[in-house]
């Protein structure tokens, strides 16, 4: 919400964004949900699109439905059958129904749980009260156990079917393992519409957002970023001269914005070490020998900017730069042979570095930064996987593959 109303003037809170979006609708349908609360994971993608998310409280639902406690009671397949209309919505009567209408006939709430025990088994609310204490333990102690016949009785006796009170009483049992309340779900949801919203509207602010907590959630800032890439986003590489400690938004093209990688993302890169860099920086480092000589950096902090290959502003390649890096001397010492007693520059001989492979740079991206704005590792293997015959058996021992290409 600050980078939107930072680059675009708009202040958005929880309770200001534009509801029921039928475009962040659409997305989540489609399952487009990497790094959005509580759907990104493959279970919740597996399972949206069967749902089809249409509206605020199918989220609440959604929420609710894919938790072990459900899916342990056999309330998924139920509830989406009735919902696509391949299975009929009953009530076996009109007090369950008001307790289940919304949910189509499945208990998937808390709530409803003690609703049905008191409405359908006769149980007092100091009953029910005990059974969802009981809830919470079930794991531990199996006190829910105790409940069993008294429910099923009370439900035999207010005359519902011995099929239905089983069943009613096995959903029950199942939010032992962790079921949820509504109230929880509707604030879970509103977190999920948010996120969703955000992801779907300001992709880039998204995964600049995502990548400043980390670490978190399911997903690594290499995956945050391929998903970025893929809804167009323009990722830049961590630049000396433009890069800050957090990854940052600047502007492109078409008046849009790009997301610049943070020195953040560096292995081994202090925040403090980051700082000196950008405080010393004015109007931009020229040279390697500039950084290290302005900012007071350490040799080992100016090899580990150099490694993220940050100098290709300079005209650097990564081998160039780590070059450059030799020739610097700790900073306690003079670097005699780098500037003659005037202060001019000594012009070196240049020295010819052998190109280093694709494959070679995409390893080194990975083991400084844990991603790569390279191709994708994949991308590389393709032509090799592409000649083998699925039909065949491959013996994985005798399969080498290397970085040549």
């Amino acid at each position: 919400f600050s980078l939107i109303y930072d680059f675009y003037g708009v202040q958005y809170t929880l309770a200001t964004l534009p509801p029921e979006d039928t475009d962040v609708y659409e997305m989540l349908c489609n399952a487009d949900t990497v790094g959005v609360f509580q759907v990104e994971s493959r279970a919740q993608m597996n399972f949206l699109p069967r749902m089809q998310p249409r509206c605020f409280y199918d989220l609440v639902i959604e929420i609710a439905i894919v938790r072990p406690g459900p899916i342990q009671g056999n309330m998924v397949h139920p509830y989406l059958k009735r919902r696509t209309g391949k299975e009929k919505v009953t009530f076996p009567s009109s007090s369950i129904k008001t307790v289940l209408e919304k949910t189509l006939g499945i208990p998937l709430f808390q709530e409803q749980a003690m609703q049905i025990a008191i409405i359908g088994a006769g149980f007092t609310p100091e009953e029910a009260d005990s059974l969802r204490r009981s809830l919470a333990a079930f794991k531990k102690t199996g006190t829910i156990r105790k409940f069993r016949d008294r429910f099923i009785k009370g439900m035999l006796k207010n005359g519902y079917k011995e099929n239905f009170s089983k069943n009613c009483f096995s959903q029950i049992e199942g939010f032992g393992e962790y079921g949820f309340p509504e109230s929880h779900a509707a604030s879970f949801a509103l977190l999920v519409y948010a996120s969703a919203w955000l992801k779907k509207h300001y992709p880039g602010i998204f995964a600049c957002s995502l990548l400043n907590s980390q670490p978190m959630g399911f997903y690594a800032p290499a995956q945050i970023i391929i998903d970025a890439q893929k809804h167009h986003v323009d990722v830049r590489p961590v630049c000396i001269n433009n890069s800050q400690w957090n990854n940052t938004m600047e502007p492109s093209k078409n008046n849009s914005l790009a997301l610049r990688i943070g020195f953040k993302q560096i292995k081994g890169l202090s925040k403090e070490e980051s700082n000196m860099i950008t405080k010393a920086r004015s109007n931009g480092y020229t040279e390697v020998y500039d950084v290290w000589h302005r900012s007071g950096v350490s040799h080992n902090t100016i090899t580990k900017i150099a490694k993220a290959d940050c100098f290709f502003s300079l005209g650097l390649s990564r081998q160039e730069a780590l070059w450059e890096v030799k020739t610097l001397k700790s900073k306690n010492i003079m670097p005699l042979f780098k500037r003659t007693m005037e202060g001019e520059k000594i012009n070196e001989p240049k020295v010819t570095l052998p190109k280093p492979t694709l494959g070679n740079e995409i390893i080194k991206d990975y083991s400084i930064l844990n991603f790569t704005l390279r191709k994708h590792p994949i991308a590389l293997l393709r032509p090799i996987l592409e000649k083998i015959d699925p039909s065949s058996t491959i013996n994985r021992n005798n399969i080498t593959i290397t970085t040549q290409n």
